[in-house]
């Protein structure tokens, strides 16, 4: 209630600066997001003696944007719920109300500014920073960032984060799943029809010596994340390159050399249609070496991307799960069709494992063919009126055993690969603007 209030306060704050005699922008706004969704086999194999999952999440969110010539601030409420997941006569939500962003920026002239609080990153195709919007809650970093921009074309951003538990006198383990320090360089630059990004990422992850017992001494393991993506665009043709690699320790101080490069073309030759194909490859560990420290682990990290954009809507892959893995090859081809204020989006993937992928069968090792499985993903998005869409999609896993091998290693007897694996969901987006002023 306090965070409500604390919001209220805020926008009418907004609302008198509105009033200032020197330039600025003030904006009041929301986004209601209710989305139902089957799961039968969403994420993982479904199992022969379960039953489908069927259910209503809604993301609340009230934002408070300001900005004049000298600096920038946005603050972001939300509440993401599952309807039901409290009484009707409720004293208290199950999560309640979060700050998903909180940040200024300060602009130092035409060149330098810095951006300060809660915040989304989010960086050339979302790959390694991204929003993860599709998730009701999607992601924000507590960080700092200094911006450069110079020649109209150029922009560097410095990024550093540092995490802690809370307050303490004295040093506390950090024991969330999040980085606990982070420093980032990124640069890009456009051309005519086409930009070139770098970005160097220093990621830190709290780790214990298992030696140390008494686990006070903790220790940071960082990896090192360096690449880049190359972009054209043209009226009838997209094409886009990108290709990274990963050294350093993984989150529990093995030496870490892993690569990723991806590709993707896309024709738009027809009138309010486009097709293309694309492919990704994340290298990944043996099963065979997975667990044993004194092999290198091979198995590349996106990080913080909207990994729900990738490999696949029903988030088999890297959407909370797959790290360490045998990583991933995947070749789509996305197909889109617009007709007045409808969208269709067709997009067919073929995965397969980009290292070998053993079982133990009757106590013996045997290797399993590398092909994962394919999916389809459809989906319908309607423009319903100004601020306001539905849309809705279904998809279908047709899984191989050697999926299974990956997905449930303990199970790998069962034919459960076989069982129908799909996900369907309906989602209605609001985006009302309750108040705004330029």
């Amino acid at each position: 209630m306090k965070k409500v209030l604390l919001f209220i306060f805020l926008s009418g704050f907004l609302f008198v600066l509105a009033g200032d005699i020197f330039a600025q922008t003030v904006n009041i706004s929301a986004e209601l997001r209710p989305r139902f969704e089957y799961r039968h086999g969403y994420k993982t194999l479904f199992p022969d003696d379960a039953k489908p999952a069927n259910f209503i999440s809604q993301r609340t969110r009230l934002n408070g944007f300001f900005a004049n010539k000298n600096f920038k601030a946005y603050v972001s409420l939300q509440d993401v719920r599952v309807w039901g997941d409290v009484n009707q006569l409720n004293t208290s939500d199950v999560n309640g109300f979060s700050v998903h962003e909180a940040w200024g920026q300060i602009f130092f002239g035409d060149v330098v500014s810095l951006k300060i609080g809660r915040q989304e990153i989010i960086y050339d195709d979302h790959r390694i920073f991204g929003s993860v919007n599709w998730a009701q809650q999607a992601r924000s970093h507590d960080a700092a960032i200094l911006g450069l921009k110079f020649a109209g074309k150029h922009k560097i951003d410095v990024g550093v984060a540092y995490n802690a538990m809370g307050e303490s006198l004295y040093k506390d383990d950090y024991t969330n799943k999040n980085y606990k320090a982070l420093q980032l360089v990124h640069y890009h630059v456009d051309f005519n029809n086409s930009g070139l990004s770098i970005l160097f990422l220093n990621n830190g992850m709290a780790y214990f010596d298992p030696a140390d017992t008494s686990k006070i001494d903790e220790k940071i393991a960082y990896s090192q994340t360096i690449g880049g993506r190359y972009s054209f665009k043209e009226e009838k043709v997209k094409f886009n390159v990108a290709v990274y690699y990963q050294a350093g320790k993984n989150s529990v101080n093995n030496d870490l050399s892993a690569i990723y490069f991806g590709g993707d073309v896309s024709f738009h030759l027809i009138e309010n249609f486009s097709f293309g194909i694309g492919g990704e490859y994340l290298s990944g560990t043996p099963t065979r070496d997975q667990g044993d420290t004194s092999k290198v682990d091979q198995s590349f990290t996106p990080f913080y991307g909207t990994n729900h954009k990738f490999n696949g809507w029903m988030d088999y892959f890297y959407v909370g799960n797959h790290g360490g893995n045998v990583g991933l090859i995947d070749i789509y081809v996305p197909l889109k069709y617009t007709y007045e204020k409808l969208t269709f989006a067709l997009i067919p993937h073929y995965f397969m494992s980009a290292e070998i992928v053993s079982v133990m069968d009757n106590g013996i090792v045997q290797d399993l063919s590398s092909g994962l499985g394919t999916e389809v993903d459809f989906a319908i998005t309607y423009a319903a009126a100004k601020n306001v869409t539905i849309a809705g999609g279904y998809s279908q896993m047709f899984a191989t055993e050697t999926m299974r091998a990956v997905k449930q290693p303990a199970a790998y007897n069962s034919d459960n690969f076989k069982n129908s694996n799909g996900w369907g969901w309906v989602m209605v987006t609001f985006k009302p603007t309750f108040f705004s002023k330029d």
